[in-house]
Order: structure tokens, then C-alpha cells, then sequence
């Protein structure tokens, strides 16, 4: 049947095409983080979008709202039970387990950009498909490895031109430290429960962190006054979340404990955080991450300590539109050729700048000089490089500057130095 009997073709509800200046803001937003982290000894790495689905059953946890209500998951053609990946930390970490990465203790430092998918309830700057910046530290147990690693996330939003942020940091414990927690926390539950919406029921019984992390307002009224997992730390963890707090001090990340914060992933083990963003409103979280020492040994890996965050680059995008307005980026000159012959040199000439890493655009579409002039103007050239008769006879090309509206003249041989310089 004619797509034109269903009217015009429409992107998928909570999915949307990247263009314009969001599509700028993304690729300076991809550009920094790159080069911020490679600074910092990161790697890149890609991971399939298509899963199978006990690695995030596995991971992420059966009890969290992801595997329960948001995954896009089915069953393939050749009948396995797969997902589009909700998050990208269980993916990285079964890469790691299926390449042997982790046979020494050598530390691996990763990094990822790219696409995750959730069924999420639609509001605005939310979306279905949406893409995550992540960094990744494996094999370092130490508060050092966390500090580093915040340090150079503060280093990318810095860079970026963010500078009201702060750190907002709990230690979620360890395994083996959790069922005094959970033991106190069960009773503070049962003697309001009545004020606890159904999820947080069905919480209590799978995971009672999970509750701490309900949005419903009526949920947090009823938690005043909640049992803290930080007064039930094994002296390990609460010696491990001492060190980072002090080292955090010495670095000059500003920080803020929060006893309610344990994240939305049942992986995390001691330091979990989120970054809290002044120029984001009453919705202040701008990202999170932790530490989840568990979660390659639970993949039937080897027992590997691990550290990391994720960052939403569509919110962040979208952040940075708000306070810069459009995305700086390089507006190459706009070479015009008037006549034929003129059309043929240009060509070469744009060839020859092109090799040396000049930013030149041909107009090839033969138009006369005032409407190339006026595309020009109306594309946000910086400056048209005018080549007629009289300028190929003397090897110069005239330059006028489209938004001074002044004119000069440069040598052929002097462009490609001079574009480089301007």
C-alpha cells in the first residue's frame, strides 16, 4: 500500500532526528568528552545496541524499574530473547568478560557515546531512544580511582561552560553489610506503610533500597526521618567513604552528602553519586554513576572492582542550547566562481585548500554574484571568496568580509595560510 494512503511518514512516538543546531551541540558536547578523556588515558569503546536479556536482568536487577516497566525486549527470528539496551555499564562489562580484558590486574579505562532505549512515560527533554556519554574504570578498588574520575567529569562540564555544579555523594554499603540496614529499614517501613504507594510495597520486599529511590511526593514525605544505610557500614566502607570525601576537599570538588541517594541499578556497591546542575531548575540532577565492585563476577567474570558514570547528552544538549544559544562552530568560506572557466579553477583551488585542512565551500550552482553573495549571507558564511576573470588573470581572489562588509584582496597562494590564521 502507498505510504501516501497513511499521510506522511512520522518518526517513531519518543524518538526524534538530530539537525540543526541541537545536532552541533551534540557534536561539540562528543568532541570535548573525547578529547577531555583521552587526556585523562580512556578508551573508546562500542558496544551493540542488541543485548541478550540476562545481562540486564543480571545487572541492572529484576527489582529495578528498568527490567520491570522500561525495556524494549522480544523475541528474535531465530528465537533468542533480546534487548535494545536500556543503559550501556552491563553491555561494557560483558565486552570486557568476552574479550578476556580482565585477565590482569592492569587497570582498563573505557569510555562510550552512544543510543540507550527505555519505555519511559513521555515529558519534556525525555525521550525513548536517547544517547549517554559514560566513563568506565576497571581493576582500582581505591577512592583514588572514584576522585580521579570526578575530577575529570567535573574537568568535561567545566570545559563545557557549566560552573554551578555540586557532588552529591551516599555510600550504598556492601552486600555483606546491608541486612542490618535492611532489617531497620523494614521496620521503619511496616509502621507507616499505609503511606507508601504499591511500588514501594513491592520494593520493600525485593530490594528496600529501591524505596529510597521512589519519585512519588507522598513516598518522600513518608521516608522523614528514615533509618541511614551510612550508620550501618562495615568499617571498610565507611574508612572508604571517609578517604573520598577528603579527597574531594583536597581537589576542590564541592560536595554534599545524601542519604537518600542509592541510584536506580542494583549493581552499585559503596560509592554511589549524582552531579546537581543550579542551571537546571527544580530537576537539578544532571547525571550519576557509582561504584558496583560485584557486577563483573556476577556476569561470570573475575572478581574485578569497577567505577563509573553516564551522562544524558540529549538533557545536556539541550542544557547548553539554553545558556549559549547556538553551538560555536567553524563557518568555512564560500568560494564563488563567476563563469565557467572560473567554475573549473575553483574547483582545483577548493581541492588544493581541502588537502592543506582549509574549510572551503564551492558554490556550484552558476548563480550570479549577488545571490551567491545573498546565500551566503543567509548560511552564516564568515566571508565569500570571489573568483572572476579579472581575479584569475592577476592569481588573486577578492575576499569580502560578510559581516564588516569590507573587501581585500589575497594572493592564490597565500588562501590556504591565511584561512588557517582568520
Amino acid at each position: 500500500m502507498a505510504l501516501g494512503s497513511f499521510g506522511m511518514a512520522q518518526s517513531v512516538k519518543g524518538t526524534r532526528d538530530l539537525l540543526g543546531n541541537e545536532m552541533k551541540w551534540f557534536q561539540r558536547i562528543e568532541d570535548t568528552a573525547r578529547r577531555i578523556f583521552h587526556r585523562h588515558g580512556y578508551e573508546e569503546i562500542r558496544t551493540p545496541i542488541l543485548e541478550e536479556i540476562d545481562v540486564f536482568k543480571r545487572s541492572v536487577g529484576e527489582s529495578s524499574d528498568i527490567v520491570n516497566k522500561e525495556m524494549y525486549d522480544f523475541v528474535d527470528k531465530g528465537g533468542r530473547h533480546v534487548v535494545m539496551r536500556p543503559e550501556n555499564t552491563a553491555g561494557v562489562v560483558r565486552a570486557m568478560i568476552q574479550h578476556k580484558l580482565l585477565a590482569t590486574s592492569d587497570p582498563r579505562l573505557l569510555y562510550y557515546i552512544g543510543p540507550q532505549f527505555r519505555y519511559e512515560r513521555m515529558q519534556a527533554g525525555r525521550y525513548r531512544q536517547f544517547w549517554q556519554i559514560g566513563a568506565e574504570s576497571f581493576g582500582v578498588a581505591t577512592p583514588e580511582s572514584e576522585a580521579e574520575s570526578l575530577v575529570m567529569l567535573f574537568d568535561f562540564l567545566n570545559e563545557l561552560g557549566l560552573k554551578h555544579l555540586k557532588l552529591s555523594i551516599n555510600s550504598v554499603g556492601t552486600p555483606e553489610s546491608r541486612p542490618a540496614f535492611q532489617a531497620a529499614f523494614r521496620a521503619f517501613f511496616e509502621a507507616r506503610q499505609e503511606a507508601f504507594c504499591g511500588d514501594c510495597h513491592r520494593r520493600i520486599a525485593q530490594n528496600p533500597l529501591r524505596v529510597l529511590d521512589c519519585k512519588v511526593p507522598g513516598c518522600q514525605t513518608a521516608l522523614e526521618g528514615h533509618p541511614r544505610i551510612t550508620d550501618h557500614l562495615d568499617e571498610a566502607s565507611r574508612a572508604h567513604h571517609a578517604r573520598l570525601k577528603v579527597l574531594l576537599e583536597a581537589l576542590g570538588v564541592p560536595y554534599e552528602e545524601n542519604p537518600r541517594l542509592v541510584r536506580g541499578l542494583d549493581y552499585y556497591t559503596r560509592t554511589a553519586f549524582e552531579v546537581l546542575s543550579a542551571d537546571l531548575g527544580a530537576q537539578s540532577a544532571l547525571l550519576g554513576g557509582g561504584r558496583y565492585d560485584g557486577l563483573v563476577s556476577h556476569l561470570d567474570g573475575p572478581p574485578t572492582p569497577a567505577f563509573g558514570w553516564a551522562i544524558g547528552l540529549d538533557r545536556l544538549a539541550s542544557l547548553m542550547q539554553q545558556l549559549h544559544g547556538d553551538a560555536p562552530a567553524p563557518r568555512p568560506a564560500l568560494l564563488i566562481p563567476l563563469g565557467e572557466a572560473a567554475a573549473l579553477e575553483a574547483m582545483a583551488l577548493a581541492r588544493k585548500w581541502w588537502a592543506e585542512g582549509c574549510a572551503v565551500q564551492v558554490d556550484t550552482r552558476g548563480q550570479g554574484l549577488k545571490k551567491a553573495l545573498q546565500t551566503a549571507n543567509r548560511l552564516g558564511f564568515a566571508r565569500a571568496l570571489i573568483l572572476g576573470d579579472g581575479e584569475r588573470e592577476q592569481g588573486v581572489v577578492a575576499v569580502k568580509d560578510l559581516a564588516a562588509g569590507t573587501q581585500e584582496t589575497w594572493p592564490l597562494d597565500q588562501v590556504a595560510q591565511r584561512l588557517s590564521t582568520v
